[in-house]
């Protein structure tokens, strides 16, 4: 079977600071942010691509659940995919940002092959692998940790 990432949802516990953080510095366009801000949508989301957003659920969402204050139960870390320029901005805005990168860059395999990546955690722990294929090594293989 063959689909497409819809969305991911993260618990959130500073909503403005992951706002800005997925805004800002990782420059993914908000979606619904008004509306939220105004109380009419329960959360808002930040879009990657056409197909796909992350939900940035506060903690009025997941609080009172089985699941209260282990956002990080089930995600070990989510990777985004962009070109060698964007990756290379992105590591600019990171440091700028006081965004420790925890491991890279390091080749790693992926959806289309092998690319370079880094590991860097969001305001509230979450970990984001940001990679960039090279077309001369895309399809190559690699085992996770070579």
């Amino acid at each position: 079977m063959q689909c497409l990432m819809d969305h991911i949802v993260l618990n959130v516990e500073d909503d403005e600071k992951m706002i800005a953080f997925y805004a800002d510095v990782l420059m993914f366009p908000t979606e619904r942010l008004e509306q939220y801000r105004a109380g009419k949508v329960p959360f808002p989301s930040v879009r990657l691509n056409a197909d796909t957003i992350i939900d940035l659920f506060p903690e009025k969402l997941w609080g009172k659940s089985i699941r209260a204050g282990s956002s990080h139960e089930n995600l070990n870390h989510f990777c985004i995919a962009v070109n060698k320029k964007a990756w290379e901005d992105l590591l600019v805005r990171l440091q700028a940002n006081s965004t420790p990168i925890e491991e890279g860059p390091v080749q790693r395999w992926g959806a289309h092959g092998t690319g370079t990546s880094v590991y860097f955690p969001d305001p509230e722990g979450n970990l984001i692998e940001a990679r960039y294929y090279e077309a001369d090594t895309a399809q190559e293989k690699s085992l996770l940790g070579s």
